[in-house]
């Protein structure tokens, strides 16, 4: 931490709570914005600072735009600049899903909001559909271990349509192992005993610990992008708790593509359907409190074991499966979502739009396909 910050903690705050409320376009979008405010306009923060941060959120399991914030306020202001810039980026996200979780259980019966979802679920495929290409083409490469890995890992939840963190664990020590294998086994095999540990089953209890419990799971392996939580929030919400339906889950993805903020601010909404205010609290501080740990607790060793080989590989791995676990969500989400004519166009618009479209912003997306839902689902029901 500086002796001398270039800047308040107060001036700090309110910026991250600002982008909170208005910064739209993803974790890509919110990085670059994050550079262009602090380190190159106001001059708040070192480039080498900004740099070792995005090396770090991009290693480490979590929302990257989220774990850049926390860690920025870390390198001024130590844990008080961590907790207070975290917050602020976390908050103005999480009362828009709360106030949309209150219009979503009060009015989700009427006829216009679900024409507004059926238009906004399908072009949501198509966002996720796009997001998995590119973070495919750019994590993957030409690698075949890892497009084995990604193949491996869509295959397993198009089958099974849910995920296991175990497979995630798995890759990254398979890559690990191939890529920069130990040099002392001995060391090896304690230390990979106590990761396996972290794949427990979820534990049978009562609801608010156990929306605490798997969301805490959640956020501790969303690795490459924020999308990669979609299946294993699938698998569990839906699949193996039942707590939401196929369309209210998809409905979930949607309303995070349309609030500013990171991706996984869905738990909330989940979370609100679930068990009301509470309930969203709950699987919001779950889900953002590992991000949190894995931010502050490497920061003051990363700069000399950061750019370790056999650390590089096993996030590698990782972010391998969570690619091709995303791929096979859009398989998955896409045959319970894409069911006519509509749907079916409505995505591929989407997809169309932000291949073609360089600037193409995906809340104006999604606002779009939400009139022509509206437009599309009176025809449909007839």
């Amino acid at each position: 931490m500086p002796e001398s910050p270039r800047v308040s903690l107060y001036q700090l705050s309110t910026y991250f709570l600002r982008l909170g409320a208005l910064g739209f376009g993803g974790p890509v979008a919110l990085v670059a914005a994050m550079r262009q405010d602090l380190v190159e306009t106001r001059g708040w923060v070192s480039e080498e600072e900004y740099k070792i941060g995005l090396a770090l959120s991009q290693l480490a399991p979590g929302p990257l735009a989220a774990q850049l914030a926390i860690y920025l306020g870390y390198s001024q202001f130590g844990i008080l600049g961590a907790t207070l810039t975290g917050i602020c980026f976390f908050l103005p996200s999480f009362f828009i899903v709360v106030l949309l979780g209150w219009a979503y259980t009060s009015f989700g019966g009427l006829p216009w909001m679900k024409a507004v979802f059926y238009g906004v679920g399908a072009s949501v495929i198509g966002i996720i559909a796009w997001s998995a290409y590119k973070l495919s083409s750019k994590t993957l490469a030409r690698d075949w271990l890892l497009w084995g890995i990604a193949a491996s890992a869509a295959l397993y939840t198009v089958l099974t349509e849910s995920e296991a963190v175990i497979l995630f664990l798995l890759a990254g020590i398979l890559t690990w192992l191939l890529k920069a294998p130990p040099k002392h086994w001995g060391r090896f095999i304690p230390s990979t005993s106590l990761v396996l540990l972290g794949a427990l089953p979820n534990m049978q209890m009562t609801t608010l610990p156990s929306i605490f419990w798997f969301f805490f799971q959640a956020g501790a392996f969303v690795f490459g992008s924020g999308l990669a939580i979609v299946p294993f929030l699938y698998g569990g919400v839906v699949k193996e708790m039942a707590w939401l339906t196929d369309p209210q889950f998809v409905d979930a993805v949607a309303v995070a593509m349309i609030t500013p903020g990171p991706v996984v601010i869905t738990t909330a909404f989940i979370g609100f359907l679930v068990a009301g205010f509470s309930g969203a609290s709950v699987a919001a501080l779950a889900t953002f409190l590992p991000a949190y740990l894995l931010t502050i607790i490497p920061a003051p060793y990363f700069k000399k074991y950061g750019r370790r080989a056999d650390i590089a590989a096993f996030v590698d791995g990782v972010t391998a499966a969570a690619t091709g676990a995303i791929l096979g969500a859009v398989i998955v989400l896409g045959k319970r979502t894409l069911t006519d004519i509509p749907t079916w166009s409505l995505a591929l618009m989407a997809l169309l739009a932000l291949w073609k479209i360089k600037k193409a912003n995906e809340p104006i997306i999604v606002a779009v396909a939400a009139l022509l839902g509206l437009l599309f689902f009176p025809l449909v029901q007839t």
